[in-house]
Formats: C-alpha cells, sequence, structure tokens
C-alpha cells in the first residue's frame, strides 16, 4: 500500500508497545506537547504561589496600617458597604495569614492547597472589592493578581 504523510497536528500521547508474556500492552507516554505544558502549567503554579504568599504578606501590612492608624484610610462618599476600618484592618491581617499559609503550602506541594488557595484568592478579591473605597488603587491591583492565581491554578493541567 501506499505511504500516508504523518499528522500536522503534534500528538499528545505516543503509543508505545511494550510485550509482557507474549501479550501485547500498549502504553501512553507523553509526548512533547504534553511535556511543554506540563512544564508551562508547573511555572504558572509556581508563581502562583509566590504571588499568593506575597499578596498575603501586604494585606497583613495594609491590615497592621489600618488597625494602627485608621486615620490615613478615608472615604470620600457614604459607601453601602461601610465598616469602621480597623475591622477592615483585622479583616486584612487574617485574611493575608491565611493566604501566606495557602501560598506556602502550594509550595510545598501539598496535595488540599490548590483548592484552598483558590478559595483564599477568591475571598481576597471580595475582600479587596470591599476594600476600593479605602484604597482603591490597591484594591484593583491586588484583585488582578487573585484572578490571574485562580486562573493559572484552574486551568487544565496545572494541578494534579
Amino acid at each position: 500500500m501506499g505511504v500516508t504523510a504523518p499528522s500536522p497536528v503534534t500528538p499528545i500521547f505516543t503509543e508505545r508497545s511494550t510485550h509482557e508474556r507474549g501479550r501485547v500492552v500498549s502504553t501512553s507516554q507523553p509526548g512533547p506537547a504534553e511535556r511543554r505544558q506540563a512544564r508551562y502549567a508547573g511555572g504558572a503554579v509556581a508563581f502562583a504561589a509566590v504571588m499568593l504568599t506575597l499578596a498575603g504578606a501586604f494585606q497583613v501590612v495594609v491590615g497592621i496600617a489600618a488597625i494602627a492608624k485608621d486615620e490615613f484610610f478615608v472615604v470620600g462618599r457614604e459607601y453601602a458597604f461601610e465598616l469602621d476600618v480597623t475591622a477592615w484592618g483585622v479583616i486584612h491581617v487574617v485574611l493575608g495569614a491565611l493566604l501566606v499559609v495557602a501560598g506556602s503550602s502550594l509550595m510545598l506541594r501539598k496535595g488540599w492547597a490548590a483548592i484552598v488557595a483558590v478559595v483564599m484568592a477568591a475571598l481576597s478579591a471580595v475582600a479587596n472589592f470591599f476594600w476600593l473605597p479605602y484604597f482603591p488603587l490597591w484594591a484593583i491591583v491586588i484583585i488582578a493578581i487573585d484572578v490571574w492565581i485562580i486562573w493559572a491554578l484552574t486551568r487544565p493541567g496545572a494541578v494534579d
């Protein structure tokens, strides 16, 4: 018969047959595209872990500032979700500490860490949405980081 041209698409898995006691056993080995995707996903998870830890540390610092000197943060108008700045400071300190724990656990590749990190990043984004009137630019930056962390940890192949 004729020779068929190879597919222009790189296979994700490369089939390989081995013989075991007279039987043919087919195994799937990761192909070059899958290995490249795994390296990229691993790098994104590592960066997400670092950013989660860093964002948590920043949350703790902002929370301590809000507790120590609450006059620093000024709200211009009435805000529907107005809360005392000291209370927001406590929320940020607790949330920041939990973010640091989640990020550190993600760096240590704990099995539960990815789920906890996604939940904590979502809570951080919500808390910073409510923090917008007090420190708008900072809140927007942290929300963007949190959204990126959630994306990095929930994309296919990111976490085993």
